[in-house]
């Protein structure tokens, strides 16, 4: 670990315009990832809209032309148009999903780890900028700039998933869909900023710095995707209504409830007959049941759940930056630089 050298040289002086200065500095030093950045995000709008526009028209006109020739073609429909428009939504999808990771590592090992290992920051700290200046600045302007590319691509990606329902089957719930489609999906990208920053103070050096932040914000999304039909009341329903739920809905669960009373979940008795009411006793009599029922998530629980999930990343991200002023405050208290 880095070990914080200590400076008898005197506190920084804070000039006016010194922030818009430091920002400024911060962009340039980084320059090679904000271009990268700029280029990522024209690149996956541009395949959106492709998507979206000409991609999902060509691949529609070329099922339905499968479709004419063979109706058995109509059940697996495949051509080269669709599947490249597939690939496009799937690559698309998959990037803004994980946009997370990248900007954690980046943020782990760029931002903070290599201007630690190599004695840059300390050399700021130094003559130029307190410490805790130069760890608002980096989180403030990568944060900036992150939340209004991924705020950028959300219309457009629920634009091209929306458009495709019908030849992919998109499902608001699909893990990687979910987080591309709402606020998750700027609140993950904050998240990965704050916890890369925390990662390189905390390592010091850079490839440690960004293992750790790749795999701690792994490790949060994939808590994310595995609890987040927790985040919101289900709704629950039984009788007919439960052998045909809404359409879009999420089934989280389903069962049987015996006659005294005791609800089994995972339990298929019954639950494929017909949806009348007199069918339903029958075979629940047959099978000496009370009744059938399901958990279920609607598609009207899709913003609800989105701003719980915001709200609970965006806390974990504010823990991360609190965390990371903290730890530097403390290794920067024996060095006598201002913080």
């Amino acid at each position: 670990m880095t070990t914080l050298l200590a400076s008898t040289r005197p506190a920084p002086v804070r000039v006016p315009g010194a922030a818009l200065g430091l920002a400024r500095s911060v962009v340039r030093l980084h320059r090679s990832a904000l271009w990268f950045w700029l280029l990522l995000m024209v690149a996956l709008a541009a395949t959106m809209l492709w998507a979206y526009g000409p991609g999902y028209g060509t691949a529609s006109a070329d099922v339905q032309d499968q479709c004419r020739r063979d109706i058995e073609a109509c059940h697996f429909p495949g051509g080269p148009w669709l599947s490249r428009y597939s690939t496009a939504v799937a690559l698309t999808t998959l990037v803004v999903a994980f946009l997370p990771l990248l900007v954690a590592a980046w943020a782990g090992a760029a931002l903070v780890g290599r201007e630690l290992e190599n004695g840059t920051a300390h050399l700021a700290w130094t003559q130029s900028v307190s410490p805790a200046r130069w760890l608002a600045a980096k989180l403030a302007v990568p944060a900036l700039l992150v939340s209004v590319g991924t705020a950028l691509l959300i219309p457009l990606h629920r634009l091209m998933w929306d458009g495709g329902e019908n030849l992919l089957w998109t499902d608001w719930f699909d893990a990687y869909g979910f987080r591309s489609n709402g606020t998750v999906a700027v609140a993950y990208a904050l998240c990965g900023l704050a916890v890369g920053v925390l990662a390189g103070l905390v390592t010091g050096r850079t490839l440690p710095a960004l293992g750790v932040a790749v795999a701690v914000m792994f490790a949060i999304t994939h808590l994310g995707d595995q609890y987040r039909p927790s985040m919101w009341p289900t709704v629950t329903v039984t009788g007919a209504a439960s052998l045909s739920l809404p359409d879009k809905a999420l089934q989280l669960d389903r069962g049987v409830i015996t006659d005294e009373g005791v609800r089994i979940g995972n339990n298929m008795a019954c639950t494929t007959a017909d949806s009348s009411v007199a069918d339903l006793r029958s075979c629940l009599a047959h099978n000496d049941l009370a009744d059938v029922w399901a958990t279920y998530h609607p598609q009207s629980h899709f913003w609800p759940l989105q701003l719980t999930e915001t709200g609970i990343v965006l806390a974990v991200a504010a823990l991360a930056a609190t965390a990371s002023f903290v730890l530097l405050r403390r290794r920067t208290a024996a060095s006598g630089a201002a913080v």
